[in-house]
């Protein structure tokens, strides 16, 4: 079955119960048990539900894993994962991640004991040199969140089963449509499904996909014991959204490329961060690993140019957090998503204070050229 078909088809795609194509929300929070002390596939609904599970199967089925969990958020998504683990487990973590899991590595887990060493994801030297006796997994995105680096998942994954690691792998700006870690070697895949995967802007939700049996059986348990699951016509919204992704994403790309050109014959942008750039640093590893090079856009504006005029006087563009939506989202990384990360950390891992990230919508491209455009016209 090609991928497409795949996002429509894959998993569960139509309700048991009755075979209606779209899958029934199951509100319900619990269910009858026929017999007393037996074994029923639903009981209670954190435990297991039928609307979240056809969600479950689905993206197991697109990432190519054993299992999927749903979760409250991709926050939580990631805490579940990291729940697997105990306290003086060592954690290599690339050093350009979401403000949020950076916030939830150093006020939250380092709490419990679970300690972390941050290297550049790209530098594969730094990455093994990084092993300690302690050390557990290796956690990362890519394309990262705001720089878009790109790191070699199957070189990583090489070194951590040299050493018997977990890889541990952020697929949210790629979406399995563009890229599956687990095919090149990851043991896990997390996702913001809020981002491309419900691609709406109308529902927040994480989800989390592996490989292997045995970590599926502790996150069945995580995911039941501290109970961040997803709800039913969350999960509803998010699998109703991964049936148009490919057809969104189409329209993403096209965009992105047109906004790519324009930005590039601008002499007041001064610097774009984009992995289908053949100049990029990450292009050709990119290129190796991604069926697309995905719909954000990183990039500066000259120096002396007024960043915040600019963004706000975005007319179609919205400013705001999140990303992957139909409508194009800009923010500037500094002051929005990745505030909560302390101002020297982030200059030192090159998230400067004129960052701009934009998540590419599937409005029409002359619009959106069109308001860029107006926009850098009013700072210079």
């Amino acid at each position: 079955m090609k991928f497409e078909t795949k996002l429509i088809h894959g998993g569960q795609s139509e309700d048991q119960a009755t075979g209606a194509v779209s899958i029934s929300v199951y509100r319900s929070s619990t269910f009858h048990q026929y017999e007393l002390g037996g074994n029923p596939k639903w009981e209670y609904s954190r435990t297991g539900n039928p609307t979240r599970a056809a969600l479950e199967a689905l993206i197991a089925d697109l990432e190519g894993g054993v299992a999927g969990f749903a979760f409250a958020s991709g926050s939580a998504a990631i805490h579940a994962t990291f729940s697997m683990y105990s306290a003086h487990d060592h954690f290599i973590v690339g050093s350009d991640v979401y403000g949020g899991t950076f916030r939830l590595i150093n006020k939250v887990l380092k709490r419990f004991g679970l300690e972390f060493t941050v290297v550049d994801i790209q530098d594969l030297a730094a990455v093994e040199n990084a092993i300690q006796d302690n050390t557990v997994a290796i956690y990362f995105e890519t394309p990262t969140n705001p720089l878009l680096q790109i790191a070699d998942i199957a070189a990583i994954t090489k070194i951590a089963k040299k050493h018997k690691l977990k890889t541990i792998v952020d697929n949210t700006f790629a979406t399995p449509y563009n890229q599956r870690p687990l095919e090149l070697g990851a043991d896990i895949v997390v996702h913001s499904a809020t981002k491309y995967l419900g691609g709406h802007s109308d529902v927040v939700a994480g989800l989390a996909v592996t490989s292997d049996e045995k970590i599926a059986e502790k996150l069945a348990f995580l995911q039941n014991s501290i109970g961040s699951t997803l709800g039913p016509d969350d999960s509803w919204l998010i699998q109703r959204g991964i049936k148009t992704l490919g057809a969104r994403m189409r329209v993403h790309h096209a965009n992105t490329e047109a906004i790519i050109k324009f930005l590039e014959n601008d002499d007041r942008v001064a610097r774009i961060l984009y992995p289908g750039l053949p100049d990029f640093p990450g292009h050709e590893v990119a290129k190796k690993q991604m069926d697309h090079f995905g719909a954000m856009i990183s990039f500066e504006l000259q120096e002396g140019l007024d960043t915040k005029k600019f963004v706000e006087s975005l007319k179609v563009i919205s400013l705001a957090e999140s990303l992957g939506g139909i409508e194009s989202l800009i923010e500037v990384p500094s002051v929005m998503t990745h505030g909560s990360i302390p101002r020297e950390i982030r200059l030192e891992n090159g998230i400067k204070d004129e960052l701009i990230r934009l998540s590419v919508g599937i409005e029409d491209e002359e619009d959106l050229i069109n308001d860029l455009k107006q926009a850098l016209d009013k700072i210079g």
